[in-house]
């Protein structure tokens, strides 16, 4: 079955789980200190009071974030004996990095066309609002 939703004025459409999991990590990913613990755990398993000492955030406010990458399946968590051991999850982050990926195409387009144009000797310039030239190529 096949659902679309928004996500930050972007249209997704995709299937629904895949959707979901996409607004989760977006979601997820638009916190500064979540991206912060998501770089200090992604070479190595590091443990709640680890990533609190590296970042300065206390271990209450870095559980709590764990918690929201957990859910959006962006870390995971194991046991070391008492020990609860957070890495980055790397497949949780493909459903995003498809996601965005999906963008640079007609960006890349884009640049081509403006490189095309100007090897041409024509440049578009762009002009402030009232201005009559507004809208006119010059030729470089």
């Amino acid at each position: 079955m096949i659902e679309s939703s928004t996500t930050e004025g972007a249209h997704v459409s995709e299937g629904t789980s895949s959707a979901a999991a996409i607004d989760r990590g977006l979601r997820a990913l638009a916190d500064g200190n979540r991206r912060a613990i998501l770089t200090a755990v992604r070479d190595e398993p590091r443990a709640v009071g680890d990533i609190a000492g590296a970042l300065s955030l206390s271990q209450q406010v870095i559980s709590h974030h764990l918690r929201v990458l957990r859910e959006a399946e962006l870390v995971d968590e194991t046991r070391d004996g008492t020990r609860h051991l957070f890495a980055v999850r790397t497949d949780g982050l493909a459903a995003v990095r498809e996601y965005l990926d999906g963008f640079w195409p007609s960006q890349l387009g884009r640049l081509k066309a403006a490189v095309e144009a100007g090897a041409r000797g024509t440049v578009a310039v762009e002009m402030p609002e009232g201005d009559s030239n507004s809208g006119r190529h010059s030729n470089a």
